[in-house]
Parts: structure tokens; sequence; C-alpha cells
């Protein structure tokens, strides 16, 4: 179907964007509630989820949460039991504390005693189905029910037709968890719809982005000999769901408008991918690239990229595209952290992107479609002025969700999971501030 919001307005370049105040926080949700920096009470928080160096992108998001919340209150109180895939180990950092073999339900159990011993005060919970052990990931069930602490959970994929193992374990999780954090409005929706949680028990948390300054793309197109040339870009982990053979397809009709133009796709395969197929998809999408003759402007960046490299890659784009295939995608960190950069973007209307991109600050363009892609690409190019004004509604609409903000609205979750009518909480929010300093980045770009 196609979305609404697919029309440019090159008329609007108001830098006070009202929804940068803005609607992740506070709407039906006490993610409003802000623990000042350097609290004086010392709570201990374990996480538990998947953890760089081992290559998804729930191990990134852990691992930048723990950095946002070590940056914001320190590391002593901070620890991590990280979840290992089949046959895999990893060499942590000093933060990592247990490790869970995914398929050995009797390490699930050894974690939780580990937790209770340490006296930990809170249990933070990566939740995704694939990472845990048992059908539907269950396996995580029996680690939850022997912890004696509260535990707030962060749902990183909400389904809206669960099967019955899916639904079984949701609701496990739900009833044990004081609080769970969603990243969308629509997740928040079908928790409540759906599972029938109730919508105060909900807190409403964007996925956190770094702190980027809004610059022009040519800065660093050098760096990967894109000099001159209009850079389209996506990356991430590579999956067949990824729909990246849409932008291929769409390839020819772009160089028709705009010879020079070069499509990005930046990341490795998927381990689990891999592991059972190898790079076949690659292998796949280079061959599509060859057989439209688009090769020499398909460009594959065939690694795992370091968060190092990543804001250089972004800031390269003039055009940031997500063409995910199915629509029932309840986040995207790619999105987030593009987004945070400031770049205009092109996505097909999965859940995540139909939220973050409403309002002008994105094109929505069918699923699988690669003529929309080319025909939204081409209205892009042509129109520097509308692709700025998308630029800064993206830019400033993001303000909210870098780490340093998620790393506060986390802690008042967890303020919230154990407070006490007589416990004191200090909160306080600095939106404003951050609008006025993100509008002079965006002036002086």
């Amino acid at each position: 179907m196609a979305a609404s919001n697919a029309s440019l307005n090159s008329q609007s370049n108001c830098l006070t964007y009202p929804e940068a105040r803005h609607k992740f926080f506070g709407v039906g949700s006490s993610s409003s509630l802000q623990l000042a920096p350097r609290s004086q009470h010392q709570i201990r928080i374990a996480v538990i989820g998947n953890h760089l160096p081992r290559q998804c992108g729930i191990a990134t998001f852990t691992t930048d949460l723990c950095d946002a919340i070590e940056a914001e209150y320190g590391a002593a109180q901070l620890s991590v039991v990280a979840i290992n895939d089949v046959q895999s180990s990893y060499l942590y950092p000093e933060r990592v504390r247990f490790e869970i073999s995914e398929g050995d339900l009797s390490s699930y159990r050894a974690a939780a005693d580990f937790l209770n011993a340490r006296n930990v005060d809170l249990v933070c919970l990566q939740h995704e189905y694939g990472i845990f052990g048992g059908k539907s990931g269950n396996y995580i069930i029996e680690l939850l029910k022997h912890l004696n602490m509260p535990v707030i959970t962060t749902l990183h994929t909400v389904l809206r037709e669960p099967n019955l193992d899916q639904r079984v374990v949701m609701h496990k999780i739900a009833a044990r968890s004081e609080r769970l954090i969603v990243m969308s409005q629509h997740s928040s929706r079908i928790l409540q719809e759906v599972f029938r949680v109730p919508a105060e028990k909900i807190d409403l948390i964007p996925h956190g982005i770094p702190d980027l300054p809004f610059e022009q793309p040519d800065l660093y197109k050098n760096r990967f000999s894109c000099q001159g040339k209009r850079v389209l870009l996506t990356f991430g982990l590579l999956s067949p769901n990824k729909g990246f053979e849409s932008v291929i397809q769409a390839m020819p009709s772009i160089l028709a408008s705009h010879s020079n133009a070069v499509y990005m796709i930046a990341g490795a395969t998927h381990p689990q991918v891999r592991a059972r197929e190898g790079d076949r998809y690659r292998l796949e999408l280079q061959a599509l690239a060859r057989k439209l003759g688009v090769e020499r402007q398909v460009l594959f960046i065939n690694r795992f990229v370091a968060p190092e490299e990543m804001a250089g890659l972004v800031g390269s784009a003039d055009i940031y595209i997500t063409p995910y295939c199915h629509e029932a995608q309840a986040v995207s960190g790619t999105l987030a952290y593009a987004l945070g950069s400031g770049k205009a973007i092109i996505s097909t209307p999965y859940w995540h992107a139909a939220e973050l991109l409403d309002h002008g600050r994105g094109m929505l363009v069918p699923f699988e479609s690669p003529a929309a892609i080319a025909r939204a690409t081409v209205t892009l190019l042509d129109n520097d002025k509308a692709r700025q004004a998308m630029r800064e509604r993206a830019y400033l609409y993001s303000r909210p969700m870098i780490w340093k903000r998620v790393a506060q609205s986390y802690m008042g979750s967890v303020l919230h999971a154990r407070v006490r009518p007589a416990d004191p909480v200090r909160v306080g929010f600095a939106i404003q501030k951050n609008t006025r300093e993100a509008e002079k980045r965006v002036a002086n770009a």
C-alpha cells in the first residue's frame, strides 16, 4: 500500500519542529520519569542480553545502553549476563560477569543463582525470542522465575499474531516484569490489545542514538572513495528479509536520471544466516547487480561495521534506504541511527518506519516495489531544498533519542520498578536545551 507521507514539502524549513518536545516521553507512559545523573542512590543493575563482540543488533543495543548508563551514573553498579549462541564464545569486556549458553537450560538456572548471590537490586532483560533456547526462547523463563529481585524487560519484538508458544512466553515475561519497555507507540498498543498488558505497566523509550553533528555528506565521501557521487546507503547485518534486491532493481531507473549515483550495502551476513547457508544472499545480490548492468554502482562493504566507522559511513549518505520486506518490524536500530544523523530517508512502511518517518521526516514506499523506490530517490535527488528540509526535520525530532536521554529514561523505569512511596526521586528533563543545541548545529551546517 502507498503511504500517506510519500510527498515532499519543500517549504517546510521550520527549525522549531513542535514534535521535538516529544511524544516518545510521557504520552501514556511513565518514561517521563528521569533520574538526575550521579544520583546518591546506588542501584546494582544486571543487564541480560547479547553483548559485543557478538555480532547482532541486540548485542549492539545492549552494549550502547550499558555505555550510556555508565557514562551517566558510573560503572561500578552495572554488570551484564551475556547470551552465547551455539558453540560460540567471545572475548567480552569486564562488565560481562556471567555467560549463558543459549541451548543449555541449566546455565539459565545457574545465572539466576549467580545474580541472587551478588545481591543485584534489579535485572534489566533484553528480550528477543530468537536469542534464547527452547520453544520460542522459553528457557529464559527458567531464569526469571528463580530471581529474587525486580525485573524490567525491553521488548525488541512485539508480535501482533504470536503463535501459542510465543504468546505463553510473553505472558510469563509480562507477569514477572515490573515494567515493560517498548520503543514505539505501535508496540505499546499491541501489548495492550493482544497480550492484555495494562498501559500503566508500559514505558515507551525510543531506541537510542549517538549524539552526532548535523553535517553535509560530502565531508565523509572521500573515506569511501565516493567523491562526486550521490550515495544511497543501507547498513546492517545481511539476511534475505531485508529487501536489498528492491533497491538494486531500482538502480537502472535511478541511474537514468542521476548517473553518478551509487548504492552502498554495508554489513556482514548475519551470523545465524551464514551458519545455515553461508554468504548465498550476498552472492545473489551481486549476481542481480551484474545481470542488470549496475555492478559498478552497487558497492558491498562486507564486514561488521565497528561503531567508530559507523558515523562516517552514515555521514557519507545523501539518502538512507530501509527496504525491509515485512510490516511487523517493531524496531530498527539502523533506521534510528540514520534519523539521528539527519539523513534523508526512504523506507518501506514497516511499523517502526511508519512511526518515525511521519510528518515529512522521510518518504514511505510500498513493500517490494523497485519502481516506487526509484521514483522516491529521483524526487529527493532532484530537489536539494526539499531534501535538506527533510534532513532538518529528522535531526531535530531525534534529539530526545540520544543515548544520554535514553539512559536517564531507563533509570526512571528502574526507579519506578523499585520505588516506595516514601522514597525520594529526583527528576529532570532538559529537552528544551537539547533542541536549542540541535538548532544551532543545523543552522551552522
